[in-house]
C-alpha cells in the first residue's frame, strides 16, 4: 500500500497554521486552503484597548480601559500595565497588576501606595487603569497584558494605546457685575436684587489647547453657606459642548417659559439672565467651564474642568418689604360731610415698571363685625380705579396723590359709612409675556371711622276712605306720615305694597309694589293684582292718597304703605336716612244689594212665565176640545 506526505496550510481562528500529515494512498485527496468543519471549537485571545492617541490634561484624571475575549481557563483573567515613555520606547515600565501587588517600579510605586494610581477590576476579563492627576512624565504607549492561560498558544495577549499629556490651558473667570443689583467692596462679589428684578451674571472661560476642543459652560447655585461640590452645587442652565442648552430639573420649567436665559457674547464671554428673581434664587452662584475632546473611536471626552465663584446672591423679598400704613387715625364726621383717608405703602421696593407692579384698595367693615369687610375702591395694577359692589353710582375718589401714598375720598358721608377701615396693598412680579404673579400682600391696621346718625323718626298711618267698597267703585287709600328729629330739606316718599294669598298657597306672597310717589315728587307705578288703572297723589306735605279704579275681586288683599326719608348731600347723591311701615289695611271688594237680588229675580220671573204659559196652554187645550163637541 502506498502513502502520501501531505502539507496542508489552514487559517484557524485568524492564526495562520501548517500541518503536515501522513496518509494512506487510499485516503482520498483533500484539496489546500479547506476549512475545519463548523462544529470544530476555536479559542483565539484578544486584548481590546481604546483606539489612540488619546489626549488628557495634565492634573486631571484618565481612565483607561481593557477588557480580553476568546480565551481558555478560569473566568477571571489577570492584567498587567506597562508603560514606554517617548524617551525611552524599548523599555517597558510596570505600572500595576492585578496578582502582584510588588509589580509596580519604582517610579510609579509610591503613586500606586497612595491609590493616585490603580487598576480596577470590572468584571472577571475587564478592567480600567485609572490615574488621579495626570503628569507630564505619563505620556506614552500603554500596555495591557493578560499572561496566558490557554493551553495553546494563540491570538492576542496584549494591547497597546498611546496617551499625549497636554499643558493645562483651561481659564475660568467672572466677569464685572452688570448695572443691576447693589454691590459690596467683597470678594466675592455680594449682589442682592429685589424679587422679581432680572438677575445677571457673566462668566469668562477661554481655552489656548492646541487640539480641537468644545468648551461646555453650566452655570450652578449653592444654597447659602453651604460648602460648594459637585453633591451642593446645583446646575441652573448650562451650554453643551454640542451647543445645546439645557437647564436644571428645578430650572427647565423656567427656560421654556422664556424666563431663564444663557447666551454667548463675543469669542470667551458667556452671560445668564434669571428673570423675576424669586426668594429660592438665593445663593452662592459658580460658573463652571468643561474641556471635551472627541477621541480617535467617536466618543466624547471630557480633559478639564474649572470652576469660578461668580457671587453671592440675595433676593430681598417684597413679602418681607411690603409695609401699609394709614392716616390720619380716628374720624368722626357728620352725615353729609367728606371723608378723606390716606393709605401709605412702604418698604425697600423695586419701582412699579417693567418687573413689579402694585395695587392699592380699601375695605370697610361694619363696627363689630369680623374680617376685612367689603372693597370701597380700588386702583390696580395699571391705574385704573373701579368702586366695590354696593358703591356704584356715589361720588368717590381713589387717587394716587405722591410716589407711594394713595387717597379714598367720599365726598358726602352717611351713616351707613361708619365701620373699621383697612388698605390692602398687593405686589407683583411680571413673569415671561409680562404675566402677573401675586408676590406679597399687607394690610394697614383698623381705623375706626364714625358717622353720627341723621335722628330721623317716622311713623305712619293708613286707612281705606269710607270703609266699605264695591265691587266697581274706585278705592281709595289714605297714609299720613309723622316726622321726629332730621335735617333741614329732609324729603318723604311714600309706597303702596299688597300682600295677598295665590291660590292654593295659605300663607301670603311676598308683598308687590302698587305704587308710590319719590323724594323727587316722581310717580312710580307697580302691577295691580286686578290689573285695573292705579292713580298715586300727594293730597297734603305728608299725607298720601293710592287709589284703585273698577275695582275687582282680583284686588282683594291686605294693602300697607311705606314711607321714607331722604337727605341730599352735597354731591346731590340722595340717602335713606329713615324709614316706617303702617299697619295693615284690608281691601275687600263688596257686592251691591241689588247685584244679590238680580238672580233670585231672574229666576223667579222664568218660573212664573213657564207656569203661565203651562195653565194658559191647558186652558187653550180643553176650550177647543168643547168647541168641537159642539
Amino acid at each position: 500500500m502506498g502513502c502520501f506526505w501531505v502539507l496542508r496550510q489552514t487559517r484557524v481562528c485568524d492564526q495562520l497554521e501548517i500541518r503536515v500529515s501522513y496518509l494512506p494512498a487510499s485516503f482520498p485527496w483533500v484539496p489546500a486552503g479547506s476549512q475545519p468543519s463548523p462544529g470544530a471549537e476555536c479559542f483565539a485571545r484578544e486584548v481590546l484597548v481604546p483606539q489612540g492617541p488619546l489626549y488628557r490634561v495634565a492634573g486631571t484624571a484618565v481612565s483607561i480601559p481593557c477588557n480580553v475575549s476568546g480565551y481558555e481557563g478560569p473566568a477571571q483573567q489577570d492584567f498587567e500595565w506597562f508603560l514606554y515613555r517617548p524617551e525611552a520606547p524599548e523599555a517597558a515600565l510596570g505600572i500595576v497588576s492585578t496578582r502582584d501587588a510588588r509589580f509596580s517600579y519604582a517610579v510609579f510605586g509610591p503613586r500606586v501606595a497612595a491609590g493616585e494610581v490603580q487598576v480596577q477590576r470590572l468584571q472577571g476579563d475587564a478592567v480600567v487603569l485609572r490615574i488621579a492627576r495626570l503628569q507630564a512624565q505619563d505620556a506614552g504607549i500603554y500596555e495591557c497584558y493578560t499572561p496566558s492561560t490557554d493551553t495553546r498558544y494563540l491570538g492576542s495577549y496584549s494591547g497597546k494605546v498611546e496617551l499625549r499629556v497636554l499643558p493645562d490651558a483651561l481659564q475660568v473667570s467672572a466677569t464685572p457685575p452688570g448695572p443691576r443689583g447693589r454691590q459690596a467692596p467683597t470678594s466675592p462679589p455680594r449682589l442682592t436684587v429685589h424679587e422679581g428684578q432680572e438677575l445677571a451674571l457673566g462668566c469668562l472661560a477661554r481655552t489656548s489647547t492646541q487640539k480641537h476642543t468644545h468648551l461646555a459652560v453650566s452655570f450652578g447655585r449653592a444654597v447659602p453657606e453651604a460648602p460648594v461640590g459637585r453633591a451642593t452645587l446645583q446646575e441652573v442652565v448650562g451650554l453643551r459642548p454640542d451647543l445645546a442648552v439645557e437647564a436644571g430639573a428645578p430650572y427647565a420649567e423656567r427656560l421654556a417659559a422664556g424666563e431663564l436665559r444663557l447666551g454667548k457674547e463675543g469669542a470667551e464671554r458667556y452671560r445668564m439672565v434669571v428673570g423675576g428673581a424669586q426668594a429660592e434664587d438665593a445663593g452662592t452662584y459658580h460658573c463652571t467651564a468643561a474641556e471635551w475632546i472627541q477621541d480617535p473611536d467617536g466618543s466624547w471626552a471630557q480633559i478639564a474642568e474649572k470652576r469660578a465663584v461668580l457671587a453671592h446672591v440675595d433676593v430681598q423679598t417684597l413679602s418681607s418689604q411690603l409695609a401699609v400704613a394709614v392716616g390720619p387715625g380716628e374720624r368722626r364726621i357728620g352725615p353729609g360731610e367728606p371723608l378723606e383717608l390716606l393709605c401709605n405703602v412702604s418698604g425697600a421696593l423695586p419701582p412699579p415698571g417693567r418687573h413689579a407692579a402694585y395695587s392699592v384698595g380699601w375695605e370697610m367693615a361694619p363696627a363689630g363685625a369680623p374680617g376685612p369687610g367689603r372693597l370701597v375702591a380700588q386702583l390696580d395694577t395699571e391705574g385704573v380705579g373701579s368702586l366695590g359692589p354696593g358703591y356704584e353710582g356715589r361720588h368717590i375718589a381713589m387717587e394716587k396723590v405722591a410716589s407711594r401714598t394713595y387717597r379714598l375720598r367720599l365726598e358726602a358721608a352717611r351713616p351707613g359709612d361708619a365701620g373699621t377701615y383697612r388698605c390692602l396693598a398687593k405686589a407683583y412680579v411680571r413673569g415671561s409675556g409680562a404675566r402677573l404673579r401675586e408676590a406679597a400682600s399687607a394690610r394697614s391696621r383698623p381705623l375706626p371711622v364714625h358717622v353720627r346718625e341723621e335722628g330721623v323718626v317716622l311713623e305712619a298711618v293708613a286707612w281705606l276712605a269710607g270703609g266699605t267698597v264695591y265691587r266697581g267703585e274706585t278705592a281709595s287709600l289714605l297714609c299720613n306720615i309723622s316726622v321726629r328729629g332730621g335735617p333741614p330739606g329732609l324729603r318723604l316718599a311714600a309706597s303702596w305694597w299688597v300682600e295677598r294669598p295665590e291660590e292654593g298657597e295659605l300663607s301670603p306672597a311676598p308683598a308687590r309694589l302698587v305704587g308710590g310717589v319719590g323724594q323727587d315728587g316722581v310717580a312710580e307705578l307697580g302691577v295691580r293684582p286686578g290689573g285695573g288703572p292705579v292713580s298715586v297723589e300727594l293730597v297734603g306735605p305728608r299725607s298720601h292718597r293710592l287709589r284703585l279704579h273698577g275695582l275687582g275681586p282680583e284686588d282683594e288683599g291686605v294693602y300697607h304703605c311705606a314711607p321714607s326719608a331722604w337727605v341730599r348731600h352735597a354731591d346731590y347723591s340722595w340717602y335713606q336716612a329713615g324709614s316706617a311701615r303702617s299697619g295693615p289695611v284690608t281691601v275687600y271688594p263688596y257686592t251691591h244689594a241689588l247685584d244679590t237680588l238680580f238672580v233670585p229675580l231672574l229666576v223667579g220671573a222664568g218660573v212664573a212665565l213657564v207656569t203661565g204659559a203651562t195653565v194658559l196652554g191647558t186652558v187653550t187645550c180643553c176650550f177647543m176640545k168643547r168647541l168641537r163637541k159642539r
